[in-house]
């Protein structure tokens, strides 16, 4: 049997879920394919490990599609201030205030995210989980479209097959789409930890010349944190006892919120920038961590993979509207023109403050502490920085604003 679909969403992650959402509530057939369906049900006080920090953006695509809600239910953390600092010096920081908002955005666990978008997906007739699957082989045929058979044996025939099944894609790799890119000698510890002192719903980022340290607040009290560090000093920050890693964190982050009591579960993975060389193939577009990846230090992987998610329904239901091919090479052509630019640009502003800040240079130094200050004086520069880190400035798929 052959199943016709429109779409074919290979990963259902945070940003697959969230295309398969928009898709499906804009009337076209939609198959998901997900290797490991999420599971619900987790102790309240347990914190994921894998946190992201939400621009207004990205909680506005959450709104429109039903999800933000049944997040909000489960748990998300506002921050409403804050505070970057360098180890040697300067520093800036940054209130919602400042800007007549709320918050500058939600720290919001991977978890919660995923649960929520599919409970909406659950819901919806037009979308079709396959799960446990993964895409096991697929061809682009000029009359049938692509053509998509499933791990289980399963055919799928769609005008169109979307890789979003993270950075290490199968399906890009299986298109012969290559990658350009650098691995940083760096790696990132993860955990959530208990603090002496209240976080006051503050985001606190130290840059130290062998990485930065984030402190992302939850609202229980506790915050998770983002330490990237050398690989060989990551490895030995997750093996330690967890009264020496207390005591470790509690330097690195110069006792600003007191002493780091108690920490979960410590993970560590290794980081690098990726930018696909090409978004689109007839038939084939990339969205998410399949087409790029970059440093967390400024949390903005996720938020940049659901804005390839809704700039991709954009293209799509206006060449719906128009009568052209959705699986068109000149259709999949106006979604990496969107979005290939803007990603690019992000990434490589990321590499800036990575080699700025994670160095022993002292003329670098002396620049970067320099550049923060004024840039904490240089008001109105300041408040455009922060409306265009929200997603309340520029360029925006529909979804988004």
């Amino acid at each position: 049997m052959v199943e016709q679909v429109d779409v074919v969403v290979a990963g259902g992650g945070m940003v697959g879920a969230t295309l398969a959402c928009a898709l499906g509530e804009a009337g076209l057939r939609v198959a998901l394919v997900e290797q490991r369906e999420p599971s619900g049900g987790w102790p309240p006080e347990e914190v994921d490990l894998r946190v992201s920090a939400l621009t207004r953006a990205s909680q506005r695509i959450f709104s429109h599609l039903g999800a933000w809600e049944r997040m909000v239910a489960l748990r998300v953390s506002p921050y409403r201030q804050m505070r970057v600092w360098d180890a040697d010096g300067g520093g800036i920081g940054f209130a919602a205030a400042e800007i007549g908002e709320a918050d500058l955005g939600h720290i919001v666990e991977n978890r919660v995210v995923q649960w929520a978008l599919w409970e909406r997906l659950r819901e919806l007739a037009t979308v079709t989980l396959w799960t446990p699957q993964r895409v096991a082989h697929f061809v682009h045929d000029p009359l049938r479209g692509m053509v998509v058979t499933l791990s289980g044996g399963e055919v799928l025939e769609a005008a169109l097959l979307v890789a979003a099944e993270g950075a290490s894609s199968p399906v890009r790799e299986s298109a012969g789409i290559t990658s350009s890119g650098w691995a940083y000698d760096q790696s990132a510890v993860v955990a959530t930890i208990t603090l002496e002192g209240a976080h006051g719903d503050t985001a606190y980022q130290r840059f130290m010349p062998s990485g930065p340290l984030a402190l992302l607040p939850i609202n229980d009290g506790r915050c998770s944190i983002v330490w990237s560090t050398s690989p060989l000093a990551a490895k030995r920050l997750v093996e330690l006892e967890e009264r020496a890693f207390c005591q470790e964190l509690t330097v690195a982050s110069q006792r600003l919120l007191g002493r780091v009591l108690g920490v979960g579960p410590r993970a560590c993975f290794p980081l690098r920038l990726r930018n696909a060389d090409r978004y689109v193939l007839p038939g084939l577009a990339l969205v998410g961590d399949a087409a790029h990846g970059l440093h967390p230090l400024a949390g903005q992987g996720v938020n940049l993979g659901l804005l390839d998610a809704v700039a991709l329904v954009d293209v799509l239901l206006e060449a719906r509207e128009q009568g052209r091919g959705m699986g068109s090479l000149a259709t999949l052509r106006r979604y990496e023109r969107a979005r290939k630019g803007d990603d690019l640009a992000m990434l490589m502003l990321m590499d800036l403050f990575t080699r700025t800040f994670s160095n022993h240079n002292p003329l670098l130094r002396v620049v970067r502490n320099l550049g923060l200050e004024v840039a904490d004086r240089a008001g109105p520069l300041k408040h455009l920085v922060m409306r265009r880190a929200l997603g309340l400035e520029g360029r925006l798929p529909r979804l988004a604003r």
